[in-house]
């Protein structure tokens, strides 16, 4: 096993370009609970979200005891539905049903608010439909307030027009896979928009 990324330890002086690649570069199977504290230390320093995302990524399979607390922190700290999904399947590993169904109610709602205020928002139904979302959390757990959740997401996915659907997808190991060019899937959005009457 390799050893864990020294200029992951502190960064504090560190360049962020450094600091960066070092952690889009490491794999969960070189972090030990260690590790894991030095990057809960990295999320709650950053306000950068891709940084945030690729961390509770890299941790949302670890049951080491120091990150019962994070998971839980994470999921109230973000905006993003998202990368809730992400801090709830580390959540699940160590919560009740009961636990996550009362988290879910609310991101529900927050769900059906998005839909009219955002109602052409695929990159993120795209994501919280990735393999390694909520597919992934009712495949393994099979609660029905996942099911009830993964449910009103594609509801509300296949309630936008074509236009918006099928760009890209999200495998099992969260790595973006694009379906279309995407040159063709602006061009697709923007003859939406024409169509509407609506311009740039």
């Amino acid at each position: 096993m390799n050893e864990f990324p020294e200029v992951l330890r502190s960064v504090t002086g560190k360049r962020i370009s450094a600091v960066r690649d070092a952690l889009f570069a490491l794999e969960p199977a070189h972090i030990g609970e260690q590790g894991a504290g030095y990057l809960v230390a990295l999320y709650t320093s950053s306000k950068q979200l891709d940084v945030r995302k690729q961390i509770l990524r890299l941790l949302y399979d670890f049951d080491f005891p120091a990150l019962d607390d994070f998971f839980a922190l994470a999921y109230r700290k973000e905006r993003y539905l998202d990368m809730k999904v992400y801090a709830l399947r580390g959540l699940a590993r160590r919560s009740e049903e009961g636990q996550l169904q009362r988290l879910l109610e609310g991101f529900r709602q927050t769900l059906t608010k998005r839909q009219q205020s955002t109602p052409y928002n695929y990159q993120e139904y795209e994501l919280l439909r990735g393999r390694n979302a909520l597919p992934y959390l009712v495949e393994r757990y099979g609660y029905a307030c996942l099911r009830d959740t993964l449910e009103q997401v594609n509801r509300q996915y296949e309630a936008m027009p074509e236009a918006f659907k099928g760009h890209f997808t999200v495998d099992d190991n969260g790595t973006v896979v694009t379906l279309r060019e995407p040159g063709a899937g602006n061009a697709l959005i923007r003859q939406f928009f024409d169509s509407k009457g609506v311009r740039d």
